[in-house]
C-alpha cells in the first residue's frame, strides 16, 4: 500500500467537514455546505482558496469556458463539494478532470447528501 499523500491537512479538512454536515445534517444546497466550510477554515486558520478559475487547454488554445474548483486548501488539496443522494463514478471522474486541469494531485470529493457524511481520496 502507497503512502498517503497530505495526511495531515487532509484529516483536518475532513474533520471540518464532519463538523459541518454534523450541525447543518443532510437535505441543503452545495452552496449553504461551501458557505460553512467557508467559515470553519478561516476559524481554523487554513490556507484556502474558493472557487478558483482554472483554464482548459485544448490542443494549441485556451477554451473560453473554465473549470471553478470549489476549494483548494494549503495550495495543494482540490475540494469538491456535493449534496446528492448518492456518490456515484462520474463524481470520481470528475475530480480527476478537475485534478489534471489544475495540474493538482490530491482531491477530496466530499458529500454532504447522505445520512453521514461520505468522502473519498481521488488521487491523480
Amino acid at each position: 500500500m502507497g503512502d498517503i499523500i497530505y495526511p495531515e491537512e487532509s484529516y483536518k479538512i475532513i474533520g471540518i467537514c464532519m463538523e459541518v454536515h454534523r450541525i447543518l445534517g443532510k437535505g441543503l444546497s452545495e452552496i449553504v455546505y461551501k458557505d460553512a466550510i467557508e467559515y470553519e477554515f478561516k476559524c481554523n486558520g487554513i490556507n484556502y482558496s474558493r472557487e478558483n478559475k482554472y483554464e482548459v487547454l485544448y490542443k494549441d488554445t485556451i477554451l473560453n469556458h473554465s473549470y471553478v474548483a470549489d476549494f483548494v486548501a494549503y495550495d495543494k488539496i482540490l475540494i469538491e463539494i456535493k449534496a446528492v443522494d448518492k456518490l456515484i463514478e462520474i463524481h470520481k471522474k470528475q475530480t480527476l478532470n478537475y485534478l489534471g486541469i489544475s495540474k493538482l494531485h490530491l482531491g477530496l470529493l466530499i458529500n454532504f447528501g447522505e445520512a453521514s457524511l461520505k468522502y473519498e481520496r481521488v488521487l491523480l
